[in-house]
């Protein structure tokens, strides 16, 4: 049983290499978020550095392999990558975007929205943590602030009226960039099979930052703690609820950044390549503010 939660974990956190991760706090216009569609890393490398101020009007070409050591891509594992980039890309392809344009013509963009929202605002303990490790204390308190307002004037994180009435905006803080902050170098880059892109130290969060929620040990516990309270006690139930929480994450997220990466998708040629460089480009930015 032990393993199939786990495989559920992996699951839950991770079609998603089909659909997108959490990049801001932003909704809708602004929005950078999902589990995870590969795509949306190039295309947030190519978006961080034009909006970054004060950058000496340098453009950063994700498709330059020249340059400092920084941004020089690591990847000693590229065939293996490219054949689950490939995977990971047709999965999304011929499964997740079929259903989700299904589910697009039937449900509100409004509604995935507020979904959206329920999900971000359900994990804001481990953005939270890691604002604290960073000494961002600002950071941590609008994480803060925005869980407390929308989890009440929002209706339990459906609406964001903190973004939309009172301005509380920062960037999303992972274990991954506490440790990029400390000084420990990215390692190699991975291609995960269903979850997407990570470098060696992003995936060491990725599983810390799973460990730190304690919504994966107090309401869908994956993580036994002896006589820790736990919302859900059947392990059955606890499987097939994440079951669900996969299934209409994923397919929510994808479906509301059908339009956005259709283009990208269209209009790159190498589309494994574009993916690394921007996926890179946008953990350094990340790391960096």
């Amino acid at each position: 049983m032990r393993l199939s939660i786990w495989v559920i974990l992996c699951l839950a956190v991770g079609l998603g290499g089909c659909a997108g991760k959490s990049k801001s706090t932003k909704t809708q216009d602004g929005m950078e978020t999902g589990p995870d569609i590969q795509i949306a890393e190039f295309e947030e490398g190519l978006n961080a550095e034009g909006e970054e101020e004060g950058d000496d009007n340098e453009f950063f070409d994700p498709f330059d392999e020249s340059g400092d050591s920084q941004n020089k891509d690591y990847d000693p594992f590229e065939p293996v990558n490219s054949a689950v980039f490939e995977f990971n890309y047709r999965l999304d392809k011929y499964v997740v975007k079929p259903v989700a344009k299904v589910y697009n013509f039937f449900i509100p963009p409004d509604v995935q929205q507020s979904f959206s929202n329920v999900f971000q605002n359900i994990r804001f303990v481990p953005r939270l943590l890691n604002n604290l490790f960073q000494a961002k204390f600002q950071g941590a308190g609008i994480e803060l602030s925005r869980f407390l307002i929308n989890s009440t004037l929002g209706v339990g994180g459906l609406f964001d009226p903190a973004g939309i009435m009172f301005e509380l905006e920062t960037p999303q803080e992972d274990l991954g960039q506490t440790l990029g902050t400390y000084g420990v170098p990215p390692g190699p880059f991975l291609m995960i099979p269903l979850l997407g892109p990570f470098t060696l130290r992003d995936g060491i969060g990725f599983i810390g930052d799973s460990f730190l929620d304690p919504f994966n040990w107090l309401v869908l516990p994956f993580i036994e703690i002896a006589d820790a309270p736990r919302l859900v006690q059947h392990d059955m139930t606890v499987t097939f609820s994440r079951l669900g929480m996969v299934a209409g994450e994923t397919v929510n997220l994808r479906a509301l950044t059908l339009e956005k990466f259709q283009g990208v998708e269209e209009g790159t040629l190498d589309l494994y390549g574009a993916v690394r460089n921007g996926y890179l480009q946008q953990r350094l930015k990340a790391i960096q503010e």
